[in-house]
């Protein structure tokens, strides 16, 4: 039972990540109809953000501290970061202590930023071409992003640890009864899926309840209809491409301490994610979110080493396996709308 709860726990992190990332796939292609695939390289600056504020808020200078000698008796050059001269020891510390927190700040007005730069400059050229173009032109792109990150930040992963108070673990086992140690968890991967929570809420939210989400969602099922009432749909569908790079890019802050940056991570996650879009139902908000924290219970179960022992490798595939038989039963999806690439 202790170890079905954690597999369980494992499944909503994961699923977290799937979720968001196709949610802001979704957002695109219900928006514009175009099939995004640099949309990992969008979670991938996200994370990388963090790492550049956190290399930002330890950029310091160097100075001699007569308490700490060498081995000649000669002062210790210390560096100090700037923030630490600025505001104190303590406070300044604990400003890089929340780097990855902080980060959040700084990643939502560039990702927004960088997807309307991208909207603008490359994606609206190819709303009238073929799903196949699409596709073409926008892996090309990741593949110039991921090889951008990679010559600045290098090939290998960055750690971005997780504020200094949640660096422990959650004791399940006591909440439930179990005994102590039995089930403990993450810290920062609770705080993963909370966040993911309220982005998802809050995404719903404003298509729900607000009146430029109300036109949107209107543009979404007739364009041409709301075009006709002097609306500027274009302008309000390249705003949705930030808002989907944005939680992309917010994806990737947080994920940060729980996967090391690298420049191939986008790639790693946008696979999975188209997979769970087609799954949840090309062009459901809700579909996407749901297959998202499914797909991701799954893996979680198939990488439990009783069921290896039983089908190796299933870990691997068990998502495309459950995408294979949901397809043949549902072709559009658990919730997909009818006519959405149907022709």
């Amino acid at each position: 039972m202790d170890a079905i709860f954690l597999q369980f726990l494992n499944g909503l992190d994961k699923g977290s990540a799937y979720a968001l990332i196709a949610l802001g796939l979704t957002l695109i292609f219900g928006t514009l109809g175009v099939v995004n695939f640099a949309h990992g390289a969008l979670f991938m600056i996200g994370a990388f953000c963090a790492v550049t504020v956190q290399k930002l808020l330890n950029v310091g200078f160097e100075k001699a501290d007569p308490e700490k000698l060498d081995f000649l008796g000669k002062p210790l050059m210390v560096k100090t970061p700037y923030v630490e001269a600025w505001f104190g020891p303590e406070t300044g510390q604990a400003i890089i202590d929340w780097s990855v927190p902080l980060a959040i700040i700084v990643t939502i007005p560039v990702m927004i930023f960088v997807g309307v730069a991208m909207e603008r400059g490359l994606i609206r050229h190819f709303y009238k071409r073929p799903h196949a173009d699409q596709i073409l032109v926008t892996f090309g792109l990741a593949i110039v992003l991921q090889e951008i990150v990679k010559y600045y930040f290098g090939a290998n992963p960055i750690q971005t640890p997780p504020p200094e108070a949640f660096l422990g673990s959650f004791d399940f086992g006591v909440l439930l009864g179990f005994d102590p140690n039995v089930i403990i968890y993450p810290y920062w991967r609770l705080v993963y899926f909370i966040f993911a929570l309220i982005i998802i809420a809050a995404v719903f939210s404003f298509l729900q309840f607000t009146t430029f989400g109300m036109v949107v969602r209107a543009g979404m099922a007739d364009r041409e209809t709301v075009g006709l009432l002097g609306i500027d749909i274009d302008k309000r569908f390249t705003l949705m491409f930030g808002l989907a790079a944005a939680v992309a890019g917010l994806a990737g802050v947080m994920y940060g301490p729980i996967l090391a940056p690298n420049y191939h991570m986008g790639m790693d996650f946008l696979v999975l994610s188209f997979v769970v879009v087609v799954v949840g139902g090309m062009g459901s908000l809700p579909g996407a979110v749901l297959a998202g924290f499914l797909l991701g219970i799954l893996q979680s179960f198939a990488s439990m080493n009783e069921v290896k022992s039983i089908l190796p490798g299933i870990d691997q595939i068990i998502i495309y396996l459950i995408a294979i038989v949901i397809l043949l039963t549902r072709p559009r999806g658990l919730m997909g709308r009818k006519g959405v690439m149907e022709e």
